[in-house]
C-alpha cells in the first residue's frame, strides 16, 4: 500500500502467499466478479495484511487494462482475444486455447517459470523531478522478464530498463552515507532496489532491511543471495581469471561461474568482477558448456504440447527448442 500499482515491481506467480491465502483471494475475486455480473475481461486488486487473513479490495477494473496486457504476456493466456469471443456470446468451454490447440479457455494458466515486471521511470530525462514513489503513478513504461527463478528474472528485468545498470548496482550508489542508505530504504524511490542491494553489501541483515522497508523477507533474501554471489566472484577473481589459461573443468570456480549464470549475472558483470574482458568470459563459459537453453511458455506447465513459439532463455539443463539451433 502507498505505492501505485504501475510504480510497483510485480512478480508472478505469487511467491509469498500460502495456499490458504491464495485460495482465499482467488475465491474473493471470483465472487466479486460474479456478484457484479461481469462477463469478459476484469482484474481485481486486493491488499492482504501479512500478519492476518484480513484483506481489502483496492479496485475492480471491468475491462481489458494495462494489467491485463501484462497478465497475458506473463501467462501466455490471450485475455483480450478470449474477452472478445465472450462478448459475441461464446462460453469459455467453447473457446480453444490458441497456445496449446488442445485445451480450452476454461483451463486456468499454470506457470513453471517466474515473471518479473519493473516500471521504467523517466527520471534520467527529468533530473530535477521528485523521485519519491507514492500513490501517483510516475512510470512511463515497464519491462517484463521471464526465467526459471526469481533471481535471474530480476536481473534480466534490471538490464532491460536501459538505465546503464547491468545488475544491482548503479553509479555513485556506493558514495551514499549509511544515513542516506537507510532513508532510501524507508522512502521508496526508483533507486530503492539498488539501495537495498548496497545495504547488503555493507553488511545489513535481512531483518534490519525488512524493518525499514516492510518488504517481505523472501524477496530480501533473494537480493542478499545475489549480492553474496557477487562478493564470491570478486573474492575468487584471480582463480576465475586463471581458468582462461588452464581450462580446468574440475576447478571449483567452474561451478561458481555456472551458478553465476543461473542466477542471472551477465557476461559483462562477471567480467567486471574478475577483471577480464567480456568476450573472454563469454568464450570461457562456452568452453565449459555453460550456454543458455530455451523453455516454452505454454500456459499449462508442460502438461500439454504447445503449438505457439513463445520461448524464454535460461541456464538450465533441458532445452525445449523445436529446432536444432545451438544456443550461445
Amino acid at each position: 500500500m502507498g505505492i501505485h500499482t504501475g510504480d510497483s515491481i510485480v512478480v508472478a506467480p505469487s511467491q509469498t502467499l500460502s495456499d490458504k491465502e491464495y485460495q482465499m483471494l482467488r475465491s474473493a475475486s471470483l465472487n466479486i466478479i460474479r456478484g457484479l455480473g461481469i462477463e469478459g475481461g476484469c482484474n481485481v486488486q486486493l491488499a492482504l495484511d501479512p500478519h492476518s487473513f484480513q484483506y481489502y479490495v483496492i479496485e475492480v477494473n471491468p475491462r481489458v487494462s494495462r494489467s491485463s496486457a501484462l497478465a497475458s504476456k506473463a501467462t501466455g493466456y490471450p485475455i483480450a482475444r478470449v474477452a472478445a469471443k465472450i462478448a459475441v456470446g461464446l462460453h469459455l468451454d467453447e473457446i480453444e486455447n490458441a497456445v496449446t490447440k488442445k485445451t480450452l479457455a476454461c483451463f486456468e494458466p499454470a506457470l513453471d517459470y517466474c515473471v518479473v515486471k519493473i516500471p521504467r521511470w523517466p527520471f534520467d530525462k527529468f533530473a530535477l523531478a521528485e523521485r519519491r514513489i507514492t500513490t501517483q503513478m510516475k512510470a512511463t513504461g515497464e519491462v517484463m522478464s521471464i526465467d526459471r527463478a526469481f533471481e535471474p528474472a530480476l536481473m534480466k528485468a534490471v538490464r532491460s530498463l536501459e538505465i546503464g545498470a547491468y545488475g544491482l548496482f548503479i553509479p555513485d550508489i556506493n558514495t551514499l552515507s549509511d544515513v542516506q542508505i537507510e532513508d532510501g530504504i524507508v522512502n521508496a524511490t526508483d533507486q530503492r532496489l539498488f539501495i537495498i542491494a548496497e545495504a547488503f553489501r555493507r553488511g545489513m541483515e535481512v531483518s534490519e532491511v525488512q524493518g525499514l522497508s516492510h518488504i517481505d523477507p523472501w524477496f530480501l533474501r533473494k537480493i542478499q543471495r545475489l549480492v553474496r554471489h557477487e562478493t564470491l566472484l570478486k573474492v575468487h577473481a584471480r582463480k576465475i581469471a586463471e581458468l582462461a589459461d588452464t581450462l580446468d573443468r574440475d576447478a571449483p570456480e567452474v561451478a561458481m561461474l555456472r551458478d553465476a549464470k543461473r542466477l542471472g549475472f551477465s557476461d559483462r558483470q562477471i567480467a567486471n568482477f574478475v577483471g577480464l574482458a567480456e568476450v573472454v568470459v563469454r568464450n570461457l563459459r562456452r568452453a565449459f558448456g555453460i550456454v543458455p537453453v530455451y523453455k516454452m511458455v505454454d500456459t499449462c506447465a508442460a502438461e500439454f504440447e504447445a503449438a505457439t513459439p513463445y520461448f524464454y532463455s535460461c541456464y538450465d539443463s533441458e532445452d525445449e527448442q523445436l529446432d536444432g539451433d545451438v544456443a550461445t
